[in-house]
């Protein structure tokens, strides 16, 4: 456990700022190297902790991933859709999108594994994923019965044929499906019950798998199809910057009325967190998207709003943040699924800003936040990045603001305090 850290208030920045890679889709792409026949490059990538446990998740199922962060480059030697090793032990901290793909991968293989996660990842429910790999041929169990992690995966490889998968929980369980179905003996066809959450991440899966090679066919977000015995192909690939991250510096511009422009993230962006951009919008700032960039310009005053994030629910820290600065209220609806992040964001923004003073009511599916004159409060992190880095735009806007536990932010991007500081700074 890191010190606190204290955030004071931010002068009014004009700026530009770099984030780096796409954490989801440098995950996704981690995949579709690793299955690919030769060697992937991949640029920009991004080195998060969850990233890293991806790495290291591929290198314990005898997959190499050569690189380091001054390079900015991953270099990926693809297996053509084997796992070498017949017996793993995999451990992905708290790291959805790693088991989960980690799960899918293994069932690729001929053997046992093991797919473990920490004490919050064991909370994190994952049975969706092992029914449809069930139907799919392959034995895949919740070791402790209890629908969570650990997961023991024995396995022959993925039979193929139809499954149902249940969408309302996480679309990772579709991605991880879809990621690992070219190389099953049968074409498999999914359809989706219960409706899916967060559809822009399935379609940066789409968007990733056809730069490798492998088309999916669609109807919509109900029914996908991949052919078997397709291969991806090993190829040079380049990471988008991470809209998620970019969020917060869109937020500090929107809080402190300043200027913050993210290079790299312009207007054929499709990653589901700019979509923060139309929020911020519509609380009043001015926002600018061209072929190189995204800029956000605060306004006085700000207005709450009210709000749908089914699919973009990172960014829900972020603009429960922002909501602290409005006049009138902001709620925030159609999110049950963030109870199984991280942390069970609804409650811990619920109840850190409430140390701030602010009023938070929390639904079934949603949250309504009444901003209040705020006050100098210690917030918890819940050891989770995202109310890490939402907390320190809460203090660039307003100040005072202590934060518990700062460098759980690696978890996503390694190096945000070090960017605000230079905020800070004017660089």
């Amino acid at each position: 456990m890191t010190p606190p850290l204290t955030i004071s208030r931010l002068p009014t920045p004009d700026v530009s700022v770099a984030v780096p890679g796409s954490k989801s889709e440098t995950n996704r792409a981690l995949v579709c190297a690793a299955l690919a026949g030769g060697t992937s490059i991949l640029r920009n990538p991004s080195f998060s902790d969850d990233s890293l446990l991806m790495v290291k998740a591929l290198d314990a199922l005898g997959i190499r991933v050569e690189g380091d962060p001054s390079g900015r480059e991953l270099r990926v030697r693809g297996t053509g859709g084997k796992i070498p090793v017949r017996a793993a032990a995999l451990s992905c901290g708290n790291a959805g999108t790693t088991l989960r793909f980690s799960t899918a991968l293994c069932a690729l293989g001929d053997g046992e594994y093991l797919i473990d996660g920490d004490e919050r990842m064991r909370a994190r429910p994952i049975q969706d994923l092992l029914d449809a790999l069930t139907l799919l041929g392959v034995r895949a169990t919740s070791l402790h019965g209890n629908d969570c992690p650990p997961v023991r995966v024995a396995t022959r490889g993925i039979e193929g044929g139809d499954a149902v998968l249940a969408g309302d929980t996480s679309s990772q369980f579709l991605t991880a499906l879809l990621l690992v179905s070219p190389h099953a003996r049968r074409s498999v066809n999914l359809r989706i019950e219960s409706g899916l959450v967060s559809k822009p991440y399935v379609d940066l899966t789409e968007r990733v798998m056809g730069a490798f090679g492998v088309p999916i066919v669609r109807a919509g977000y109900v029914h996908f199809s991949v052919r078997a015995n397709q291969s991806y192909r090993g190829l040079a690939y380049s990471v988008e910057p991470d809209a998620s991250s970019a969020g917060y510096f869109w937020a500090i511009a929107a809080v402190t009325g300043g200027r913050i422009r993210v290079n790299g993230l312009g207007a054929s962006c499709a990653q589901a967190d700019v979509a923060l951009l139309d929020r911020l919008s519509d609380m009043g700032c001015a926002v600018t998207r061209n072929g190189d960039g995204s800029e956000v310009r605060g306004a006085r005053p700000l207005r709450g709003i009210e709000t749908t994030m089914t699919d973009c629910p990172d960014a829900v820290p972020t603009l429960a943040a922002v909501a602290l600065f409005a006049e009138g209220p902001t709620t925030i609806r159609g999110v049950a699924h963030l109870r199984d992040k991280e942390s069970d964001r609804l409650a811990a923004i619920a109840a850190e800003w409430g140390k701030l003073g602010a009023r938070v009511e929390v639904f079934d599916d949603g949250l309504r936040i009444e901003p209040g004159p705020l006050r100098p409060a210690t917030l918890s992190t819940h050891d989770d990045h995202r109310i890490a880095m939402s907390a320190a735009v809460i203090g660039a806007g307003a100040g005072g603001v202590t934060i518990e536990n700062p460098d759980c932010v690696a978890k996503s991007f390694p190096g945000f305090f070090e960017v605000l500081g230079r905020l800070r700074n004017g660089a």
